[in-house]
């Protein structure tokens, strides 16, 4: 019976493009030790679980070209069991993963020099895992041992990262369900933050940044995340101008904004969300002026995102926006800087916005994908840059496709500094959604924690 799962088709994909004769060799990840006798959350390396599945450690997939399958996982261990719990063994892994044969990984090195026997080229994942090329080494060394005997030794290596990330770039029905559900998850657990924020202070309670915290991690586990996406930030006042503040025991005082990027991970795959919110549910009018311009720029940034488009065009769209609102507001001085197209070409808004608009997201937070267009990779032009004076090359960003996913994610930081008007000083303000690529444009699929103000203020009074 022929396995139908997505993963058995993504292993089926890759199959097809390794070349005549070739095999690629794909690694989970070890299990990392925190202290002691504990060991940190273990999750699976990202391109090993897309095209298997498998959550256990010390497993390898060994993938050929003609779409054999083949893996290494722990054998059945019955005392192991009981202290790390029940194991799938190689017996029960072709039925369950659809893979064509499995081996007790304790097999790994006794195997791996049979299957390189008599192969073109070896594909695995450069620069990803420590000590593979050397591991991979071993092998063909007792492969080329063996040439006196007629066997034929690879004659090159390639890195599997090249076709994986590719494929990964454009998600398939079964990741953007996932990835929806996560975006569900992440923006009902910023409504509860923001709930809880309000409802403290008006009962004169002592609000910390980690009571947020905690309500998000509530949310994403009550709703079967199984981790957060990455490091929370919940970073109150001046704190959300630190860009990777992490969730502290900072006091979170009556009229200050708060800044909270956290999402979490759902069987695999990334959400990224953040919202800015007064902490007592009402903006100061200073906090409005900012919070709107960055609301606009994420609007000019999410119309830019459309297929046909380029990478970079939400980043510029937002940049434009930012830049003439930072003038407007006189945080910027027009006749010390000049105008608009000055303040972009000198980028004199960095001090204010020194982050990019956009990342892939996928499997990982910040996903893999070349934000190059491949086959334009060639066209360089030279530039220098304005603030460091280094030259940089530019090259063709990516034309974005259906399928894709990618954050949208303008901001504002204004820290005490000279010129700079005392009402903004410490304000920091970002607003992050996730944008699944359409056939006509793009859908927000994180939008159930709403980001206007006066939506924010009518949420936090409820």
């Amino acid at each position: 019976m022929t396995d139908q799962s997505p993963h058995a088709a993504r292993r089926a994909r890759l199959a097809a493009q390794l070349g005549a004769d070739a095999i690629a060799i794909v690694p989970t990840a070890p299990v990392q030790p925190r202290n002691r006798d504990s060991d940190f959350p273990y999750r699976p390396d990202s391109y090993f679980y897309y095209l298997t599945g498998f959550e256990e450690p010390d497993s390898w997939l060994v993938l050929e070209a003609g779409g054999r399958a083949t893996l290494f996982c722990p054998p059945k261990d019955p005392e192991r069991e009981i202290w790390d719990g029940i194991r799938l063994g190689p017996e029960a892994a072709p039925a369950t993963l659809g893979v064509d044969a499995a081996f007790p990984v304790t097999e790994l090195d006794a195997q791996l020099p049979r299957l390189l026997e008599n192969r073109s080229a070896v594909w695995f994942p450069f620069a990803t895992h420590r000590g593979l090329e050397s591991r991979i080494d071993g092998w063909l060394t007792s492969v080329r041992a063996r040439v006196r005997f007629g066997a034929l030794c690879p004659g090159a290596q390639r890195d599997l990262c090249a076709l994986l990330d590719e494929m990964r770039l454009i998600k398939d029905a079964h990741e953007l369900a996932i990835m929806r559900r996560a975006g569900a998850i992440s923006a009902a657990a910023h409504v509860r933050a923001m709930q809880r924020s309000a409802r403290m202070l008006r009962a004169g309670e002592d609000v910390r940044e980690y009571h947020l915290e905690a309500e998000l991690l509530h949310e994403f586990r009550q709703n079967g995340s199984q981790f957060p996406a990455y490091t929370s930030i919940v970073a109150a006042g001046a704190n959300a101008c630190v860009l990777h503040y992490r969730a502290g025991s900072a006091p979170i005082r009556d009229g200050e904004l708060v800044l909270i990027d956290a999402a979490c991970e759902l069987d695999g795959y990334a959400s990224d969300i953040t919202r800015t919110f007064p902490a007592n549910g009402r903006f100061s009018g200073p906090q409005r002026a900012l919070y709107e311009i960055v609301l606009a720029s994420q609007e000019a940034a999410v119309a830019a995102t459309r297929p046909g488009a380029r990478f970079n065009d939400p980043h510029e769209a937002a940049v434009r926006v930012l830049a003439q609102g930072l003038l407007d507001l006189g945080l910027l001085d027009a006749t010390r800087v000049g105008g608009l197209d000055d303040v972009i070409a000198q980028r004199a808004y960095f001090p204010f916005y020194m982050h990019r608009t956009s990342h892939w997201l996928g499997m990982d937070v910040h996903d893999c994908g070349s934000y190059v267009e491949p086959a334009e990779a060639g066209q360089v032009s030279e530039r220098r840059d304005p603030i460091s004076g280094e030259t940089v090359k530019d090259r063709p960003s990516r034309i974005l496709r259906p399928g894709m996913v990618l954050t949208i994610e303008p901001g504002l930081y204004v820290r005490p500094a000279e010129g700079v008007p005392e009402r903004f000083w410490n304000i920091g303000i970002r607003i992050e959604d996730d944008a699944e690529l359409t056939a006509d444009g793009c859908e927000l699929i994180t939008r159930g924690v709403p980001v206007a103000p006066d939506q924010i203020e009518a949420l936090m009074r409820a």
